[in-house]
């Protein structure tokens, strides 16, 4: 489990969490119950969970049919979209602020 590791990687960095009484007695008991210290058990947990929907986002399965279709739209030629392609040919932001920089210079 990777929330091990952080209990002895250095810490450098603060994470200051507001709850209320109730939720700070459970916390403190859940502690107390594992034999770690708050900050310790309250970091494990979040890890732990964050770990959870992180995997949740990395990873998805497919039936046999729904990956034969998948496989088949990442292989089928790339189709034309002639509004996409007309958007990327436009100037963006960066490229049109120096000529407003220069413009707003010479006022």
């Amino acid at each position: 489990m990777a929330s091990s590791a952080v209990v002895t990687e250095r810490r450098t960095e603060k994470l200051d969490v507001r709850v209320s009484r109730s939720a700070k007695a459970k916390l403190q008991a859940a502690a107390a119950a594992s034999h770690r210290s708050m900050s310790d058990f309250v970091m494990e947990s979040a890890l732990a969970r964050a770990e959870e929907t992180l995997v949740e986002r990395r990873t998805f399965g497919l039936s046999a049919e729904a990956w034969t279709a998948f496989q088949a739209a990442l292989n089928a030629p790339v189709r034309p979209l002639p509004g996409l392609r007309a958007l990327l040919q436009e100037p963006g932001f960066f490229d049109i602020a120096p000529a407003r920089q220069a413009k707003r210079r010479s006022r």
